[in-house]
């Protein structure tokens, strides 16, 4: 049997709230690791408290790739983190380290790993006229129009989530083709890093769910309305932008439109990162190679150790 002689690197996956940082780091003490981020929030300047960002003190100890590198206004997709992450990969490599990349963001992690199919680019004309259509029949129609195009993208995407409705019937619309059967495709070629898969998956939520709260709390304590308010000041920041859409700020920014006070602000974004996490768990659960650790055992940090060591062959 030939022997993979492919560089080595490690996913520690998670939902939001798991502990995933303070794992990496604590492992990058004991290991040569890179620490790579893979957080679709964490990549824009700015977004900060709501996002949870590793504070100055705990990046200049432990940098992180893939950090502060894109303006708010900018998109970011998970085409951009898989071109960005194998170039930091390669340099961590380079280095004499092996990357260990971390975070909650499973499309990232998926599109490094397996590749995207090819998906036509976005067209004004057919969005144009998509939108035309929803202002008449509304989104929750559109959604119904999808369910009979592409019934597994319709059950995916929820009747008010404009922007993944418009997206779906827009390849239906310039390929013919639904995009469910697109999104099978992938990489074509092998991985070019051997991995391994380390999942924080807690058999009890209840702690999880508790540890939410309490942070988000503490963001709320520590200014992330200011925060908003300060994007808000920029004036080119539309809700609908990636960076505007991520669990909390999403929430902030209604609050500041005077949607809602400030009690229901704290239970909407209390609920939507209750619910980002347990979408988190959901595909966790369908990585089955990976090697599934309970974030609220006080031996995990161990555990881990034990893992990555055995895959370095330091053990």
């Amino acid at each position: 049997m030939p022997v993979d002689r492919r560089p080595l690197a490690i996913f520690l996956m998670g939902p939001t709230a798991s502990g995933k940082t303070a794992l990496a780091c604590a492992l990058s003490e004991r290991f040569p690791l890179g620490l790579i981020s893979v957080d679709s929030a964490l990549v824009y300047r700015g977004l900060d408290i709501g996002a949870a960002k590793p504070d100055a003190a705990t990046l200049a100890r432990y940098p992180h790739a893939l950090i502060d590198i894109r303006d708010p206004g900018e998109p970011y997709s998970a085409a951009d983190f898989s071109a960005d992450a194998q170039v930091a990969m390669q340099r961590v490599g380079e280095a004499g380290r092996v990357p260990l990349l971390v975070g909650g963001t499973g499309l990232y992690f998926r599109a490094l790993q397996r590749g995207l199919s090819n998906l036509p680019e976005a067209d004004a004309e057919v969005r144009a006229q998509l939108a035309e259509e929803a202002a008449v029949v509304g989104w929750e129609g559109m959604h119904h129009r999808l369910a009979g195009r592409d019934p597994q993208a319709a059950a995916r995407i929820k009747p008010g989530d404009a922007q993944r409705i418009q997206r779906a019937l827009e390849v239906i619309v310039l390929t013919g083709q639904p995009l469910s059967a697109q999104q099978q495709g992938g990489r074509g070629q092998p991985f070019p890093w051997r991995v391994l898969k380390l999942a924080l998956v807690p058999q009890d939520r209840a702690p999880l769910h508790a540890r939410i709260a309490h942070r988000f709390d503490d963001m709320l304590r520590h200014g992330l309305l200011d925060e908003v308010r300060a994007l808000r000041r920029r004036g080119d920041l539309a809700p609908d932008l990636p960076a505007v859409r991520a669990v909390g700020y999403r929430q902030a920014w209604e609050h500041l439109d005077g949607l809602y006070d400030a009690a229901e602000l704290r239970n909407r974004g209390i609920f939507a990162t209750r619910q980002l996490a347990k979408r988190q768990i959901t595909w966790l659960r369908s990585e089955l190679d990976a090697r599934m650790l309970d974030p609220e055992r006080t031996d995990l940090l161990g555990q881990a150790i034990d893992a990555v060591g055995l895959f370095l062959g330091t053990k």
